[in-house]
């Protein structure tokens, strides 16, 4: 009768084809009620004669299996690693799949190489929230209650708030200026200004909100602002910087400019800064030809906006400027129109973006 069963077992070892065929038979011989199980437990009820006889005939018979059992199971485990091997084999011959490249954005790339340029000048970079207070986009700012740019075609207003203020997607970075101004004239630690004292020299990048789209205009764009308070500051100081600034940004000496009289609130007096460029060609090319360029605004800072920051326009002057991130990357390497700069194209990417190993700085270059 053993002998029979053994065989049986075994045969059936033998014939599972895969490991969920060879644990049935291993519960059915080992298991809580498998055959071999149930004549172990026959064992107590036998006589001792009987016990000595039949007891190493089945625990024999009960390790034959197992052994047989695991054998088994070796062999249908190398056999499924085998046909996984197979299955999942790589051609090594065929070309690799093409992969697409990170990249860095122009808008990016260009932000970085204005910061590099401005904090060899001695500048630290400023931030501020992109959602601001009328107060600091605007009143601080010397705007006029009635000014354009507080209407709603031109700016975009928030819901009013439990207190019946509406707050803005600042229109420029200048609301940054005010709280620097307000951080070191209050002297509290700040993590704009670390309540340091004057002088300031500041930029500040980031993202703006108009309402205008065109081939130069987004509703959402890029600025990078200038600030720099101290005693005895006049227009001659912003013209050198101004200069110094853009004939390391364009990467050429011959740069020559010139100031327009213009108005802003936030500025008296006020320019617009003009680059002399070569329009021929289809392309803008800056420092050499006998055309001009707006290229930015500036002026000094306005007496009404040191007031409102808590400093005496007596003892402290200052200018600002602010210019287009996007618009100064355009101009340098040549992209036709400012949407693609923000219309998530692949193809645009791959072609204008820069390396992520390649920082911009002024010992190896920026661009």
């Amino acid at each position: 009768m053993t002998a029979q069963l053994e065989a049986d077992i075994l045969a059936a070892v033998e014939g599972a084809g895969d490991a969920a065929a060879l644990e049935a038979v291993r519960v059915s011989a080992l298991g809580k009620s498998g055959s071999i199980s149930d004549l172990l437990k026959s064992l107590g009820g036998m006589s001792p004669d009987e016990r000595r006889e039949r007891g190493p005939q089945i625990n024999g018979l009960r390790d034959r299996v197992q052994a047989a059992i695991a054998a088994r199971k070796q062999v249908l485990e190398a056999a499924e690693l085998d046909a996984k091997l197979a299955a999942e084999k790589v051609d090594l011959t065929l070309p690799a799949p093409p992969r697409r490249k990170g990249s860095v954005h122009p808008t990016m790339q260009v932000m970085d190489e204005m910061i590099a340029v401005f904090a060899e000048m001695g500048f630290s970079v400023a931030e501020g929230p992109d959602i601001e207070t009328d107060f600091n986009n605007f009143t601080a700012l010397n705007f006029p209650p009635k000014h354009p740019a507080r209407e709603m075609h031109d700016t975009f207003f928030l819901p009013e708030d439990a207190n019946g203020e509406r707050k803005v997607l600042r229109t420029h970075t200048s609301p940054v200026q005010v709280r620097v101004m307000h951080a070191v004239n209050e002297k509290l630690p700040s993590w704009i200004a670390n309540g340091q004292e004057p002088p300031i020299r500041v930029i500040v990048p980031g993202r703006t909100f108009r309402k205008d789209s065109d081939q130069t205009h987004t509703p959402m764009f890029h600025q990078i602002e200038g600030l720099v308070i101290d005693k005895a500051i006049h227009m001659g100081h912003l013209k050198w910087t101004l200069e110094t600034f853009l004939s390391r940004y364009f990467e050429t000496p011959e740069v020559v400019t010139r100031f327009r009289p213009h108005h802003f609130p936030f500025t008296e007096p006020s320019a617009e800064m003009d680059v002399q460029c070569d329009r021929s060609g289809g392309e803008v090319k800056i420092g050499q030809g006998t055309d001009w360029l707006e290229i930015l605004g500036c002026g000094m800072v306005h007496p009404n906006v040191l007031r409102n920051c808590g400093l005496d326009p007596d003892v402290w002057q200052g200018f600002a400027f602010g210019c287009g991130v996007d618009r100064l990357g355009v101009l340098k390497y040549g992209m036709p129109d400012l949407r693609d700069m923000f219309a998530s194209d692949v193809r645009w990417l791959e072609h204008y973006g820069f390396s992520p190993y390649a920082a911009p700085n002024q010992a190896s270059g920026l661009s």
